[in-house]
C-alpha cells in the first residue's frame, strides 16, 4: 500500500467548512507537519472556524485568492510546500445559476493556477484535489448500486460542471506533467461551523426561530449525509495512503429524502411538521438522488462511525450554543437565497424583511416549469379544466405540457392528497372539469424505500388517493388515477412467454413489496368510486432519453439486467390517449400498456440498432437480483385488448417503441 508523510501542507479554503475541521485535525494529531492555510475569506468562511489551530506552533494563516499566481508560487516556494489538499470552491448550487461566472473563475481557474504553480516549482509530492458527488449526476431512482469512481461523469448545474472541469484539469497535468494527484468525491456533510445556506444549519436555524422550513418542489429529493469529522477522518487517512493517480469516492448508502430531514428536525425540535413545513417553488433541475459506491475506501481502511441520530443532536447542540456565529444571515434563510460572492456579501432585502413572496413572484434564479394558467393557450372549443397532482412527477410534469399542446386549460394543485380540506379548497379555487392524480409514492429512490417507511406508503398511496377520490366523487367530477402494473406476477394460468395477459378483472397476485400492496389495497377500494378511471401503467417508457425515470435509459446505464419479457406503457403514445379517456367520462379500470410484451434484452437491441452500435450489456438472473435488492421486484404481461377495443389505433409494444422512441432517437452515421 502506498504511503506519504508530509512535511509542510498547504490546505485552500480552510477558513470554510469541511477544511477547517481537517485542517485542525491535522494540527491536532501531527504536531511535526506545517500547515499553512490560503484563505481569501469570502461569505461563507470564518476565520473563527480555525480557533482550536490559532495557537499551535505548526499552524499558520494566509489570506490570499488561490487565483493569484504570483502568491501561490510565493507561498510553495517560501513555505516549501510538499503536499496541498485543494478544498476551496464556491459550492453552494443555488447561488451558481444565478453567478455562474464566479464558479468558473474559483472553481476551474483557481485549480489551474494551483496546478501550473505546481508544475513550475516542481517540488509537490501529493495534489489531493477535493471534489463532489455532484459530478456524477442524478442517479437512477431505482439504482442499487452507486456510482463508482470509473463512473461517467454527468453534470447537471453550474457548480457540478465547474467542479467536473476541474477534474479534467487536474486529471490532465497528473497524466502530462506527472503531476501526483489524487481526486476525492465526496456526499454532503454536515455538522458544526456550516454556513447556513445549506440545508441541515439552514433548517436548524430556522427552527430555533420558530419559522417554518421551507422545502424546495415535493421534498422527494434523495442525498446521503456524513458527519463532518468523519469526513476529516477519511482525507487523513487519503492523505497518508491514498495511491497516486485514483479517485476515492466519500460516501455512505444510507440516504435521507429533504422531507425526512426536515421532519427530524421537527422532532428533535418538538415541532408539528404539518404546519412547520412548507414547499416552496424547486430550483431548475434539482437532482433527484446521488448515490455512491463507497467500496474502494472502506478497502483502505475508513469507515463511517457516526450515525444520523448522534451526528444531527451534536449538530443542533452547536447551533444552539452558537447561534450568532455567522453574524446576520436572513439573507441565506430565504428559501431562495442568493449570496454576492465577496467577502461576508449576502444580499438582503432592502427593508430587511423576510415575508414570504406572493404566490406570483419567481426569484431571478430559477424558473417556473409550467407557466400560469392565465398564459396557457386558450381555445373556445376546449370548455375542459384539468386539475393535475403530482406536479413534481414525470407523469405529472408531461401531463401540464400535453395541456399546453392541445390547448387544454389546466393548474396544479397545491393540497396535499392527505388533507381533505385543502383539496376541497383547490376544486373549489381552480373549478375543474375533471381531475387527474398522478401523486403518490413509489420511493425514494425505489420501491425498497417503501419497506422502512410503510406508515408513509400508507398515507400518500393508500389515504391520499382515496381522499382525493372521495372528494372528487362529492363534487361530481371524474378522477383519472395513474396506477399501476406491478401487482401482477407471472404464474400458472399466466406464464412467461404464453401471450396470455392478466385482465383487469383478476385478482392481484403479486405482493413481494409493500409498494405493491399499497397500490392492490387501494384499487381494490377505489372500485366501490363510479367516478374513479383506474389506469395501470407499466415500466414506463417516453422519446426523452435523457429523463432518468425512463425505463430505457435507466436500462442502459446498469452493469446487468435481468432478461423477462413484461408489458410496458409508451407515454408518447398513451398518455394523449389518458386526456381522450378522460374527455370521454371513461371509468372502472384499465390496464394501460401497449398490446404485447418485450425483454430486457429486445429493448437494448433495438437500443444497440438504433442510438449506439458500439453499446454492450450484461445479463444475470432473478435470483442473482434478489441479492441486491430489499424487496422482489414484479415481472408480468398485461392484456390490452379493453384499451386497444376503445382504441383500435393503438400501437404493439414494439411497434411504439420504434414509431415514437426508436426512430426519433436515430442516431445517422
Amino acid at each position: 500500500m502506498a504511503t506519504h508523510t508530509p512535511k509542510n501542507i498547504l490546505i485552500t479554503g480552510a477558513a470554510g467548512f469541511i477544511a477547517s475541521h481537517f485542517a485542525n485535525r491535522l494540527v491536532r494529531n501531527y504536531p511535526e507537519y506545517k500547515i499553512v492555510v490560503l484563505d481569501k475569506l469570502d461569505y461563507c468562511s470564518n476565520l473563527k472556524n480555525l480557533i482550536p489551530s490559532k495557537s499551535s506552533p505548526n499552524f499558520k494563516f494566509v489570506k490570499g485568492d488561490i487565483g493569484s499566481a504570483d502568491l501561490v508560487n510565493y507561498l510553495l516556494i517560501t513555505e516549501s510546500i510538499d503536499t496541498i489538499m485543494h478544498f476551496a470552491a464556491q459550492t453552494h448550487v443555488d447561488n451558481s445559476f444565478g453567478n455562474s461566472f464566479e464558479f468558473t473563475k474559483n472553481n476551474i481557474y483557481g485549480t489551474h493556477v494551483l496546478l501550473e504553480a505546481c508544475k513550475v516549482t516542481g517540488q509537490i509530492k501529493r495534489f489531493i484535489h477535493v471534489s463532489t458527488d455532484e459530478v456524477y449526476g442524478e442517479t437512477d431512482e431505482d439504482a442499487v448500486v452507486g456510482n463508482h469512481e470509473a463512473s461517467q461523469l454527468l453534470p447537471t448545474n453550474p457548480y457540478s460542471a465547474t467542479k467536473a472541469a476541474a477534474e479534467m484539469l487536474v486529471m490532465a497535468y497528473g497524466r502530462s506533467y506527472g503531476l501526483p494527484v489524487i481526486t476525492t468525491r465526496g456526499n454532503n456533510v454536515y455538522g458544526p461551523n456550516q454556513f447556513p445556506e445549506k440545508l441541515i444549519p439552514k433548517f436548524i436555524l430556522l427552527a430555533m426561530q420558530g419559522k417554518p422550513l421551507p422545502i424546495h418542489g415535493d421534498g422527494s429529493n434523495v442525498r446521503s449525509y456524513l458527519y463532518c469529522e468523519d469526513v476529516a477522518e477519511a482525507f487523513e487517512l487519503i492523505l497518508h495512503k491514498g495511491e497516486v493517480g485514483h479517485v476515492y469516492n466519500i460516501g455512505t448508502k444510507r440516504e435521507r429524502s429533504v422531507i425526512d430531514v426536515a421532519q427530524d428536525i421537527c422532532r428533535l425540535f418538538s415541532m408539528d411538521p404539518e404546519t412547520s413545513i412548507k414547499f416552496v417553488e424547486n430550483r431548475p433541475f434539482n437532482d433527484q438522488r446521488y448515490f455512491l459506491d463507497d467500496e474502494k475506501l472502506k478497502i483502505l481502511g475508513w469507515s463511517e462511525r457516526t450515525t444520523w441520530d448522534e451526528g444531527l443532536k451534536k449538530t443542533i447542540d452547536w447551533y444552539t450554543k452558537n447561534p450568532n456565529w455567522w453574524g446576520d444571515v436572513s439573507g441565506a434563510l430565504l428559501p431562495h437565497p442568493r449570496m454576492l460572492m465577496m467577502p461576508g456579501g449576502l444580499e438582503r432585502h432592502s427593508d430587511g424583511s423576510e415575508d414570504e413572496k406572493p404566490e406570483s413572484y419567481v426569484s431571478s434564479n430559477t424558473r417556473m416549469v409550467v407557466p400560469p394558467t392565465k398564459n396557457v393557450v386558450t381555445s373556445q372549443k376546449h370548455p375542459l379544466k384539468f386539475l393535475i397532482y403530482g406536479r413534481t412527477g414525470w407523469i405529472g410534469g408531461l401531463l401540464g405540457k400535453l395541456c399546453e399542446s392541445q390547448g387544454i386549460l389546466y393548474e396544479y394543485g397545491k393540497g396535499r392528497l392527505e388533507d381533505r380540506s385543502s383539496l376541497v379548497a383547490d376544486i373549489q379555487s381552480v373549478k375543474p372539469t375533471h381531475i387527474f392524480n398522478a401523486a403518490g409514492v413509489t420511493g425514494r429512490p425505489n420501491v425498497d424505500w417503501c419497506e422502512i417507511h410503510k406508515t408513509e406508503t400508507i398515507r400518500a398511496n393508500v389515504a391520499g388517493t382515496l381522499t382525493l377520490a372521495d372528494v372528487s366523487r362529492e363534487h361530481g367530477l371524474l378522477m383519472i388515477n395513474y396506477a399501476t402494473g406491478c401487482i401482477f406476477e407471472y404464474d400458472a394460468a399466466h406464464p412467461d412467454g404464453s401471450g396470455i395477459g392478466f385482465k383487469e378483472e383478476d385478482t392481484p397476485n403479486f405482493m413481494g413489496s409493500f409498494y405493491s400492496k399499497t397500490k392492490a389495497m387501494v384499487e381494490e377500494l377505489l372500485k366501490e368510486y363510479d367516478n374513479v378511471c383506474t389506469l395501470r401503467v407499466r415500466m414506463p417508457i417516453s422519446s426523452d432519453l435523457s429523463n432518468p425515470r425512463n425505463f430505457i435509459t435507466k436500462i442502459s446505464r446498469y452493469n446487468k439486467v435481468v432478461n423477462i419479457p413484461n408489458s410496458m406503457t409508451i407515454l408518447d403514445e398513451l398518455l394523449p390517449i389518458s386526456v381522450e379517456m378522460a374527455k370521454r367520462n371513461l371509468r372502472g379500470i384499465w390496464n394501460f400498456t401497449n398490446p404485447g410484451a418485450v425483454s430486457h434484452n429486445e429493448i437494448l437491441e433495438m437500443y444497440r440498432d438504433y442510438i449506439n452500435p458500439n453499446f454492450k450489456w450484461n445479463n444475470f438472473t432473478l435470483e442473482e437480483q434478489a441479492k441486491v435488492i430489499v424487496a422482489a421486484r414484479s415481472n408480468n404481461e398485461m392484456d390490452a385488448s379493453k384499451l386497444k377495443n376503445e382504441f383500435p389505433e393503438l400501437l404493439s409494444i414494439k411497434e411504439s417503441l420504434i414509431k415514437y422512441v426508436f426512430e426519433p432517437n436515430k442516431k445517422t452515421n
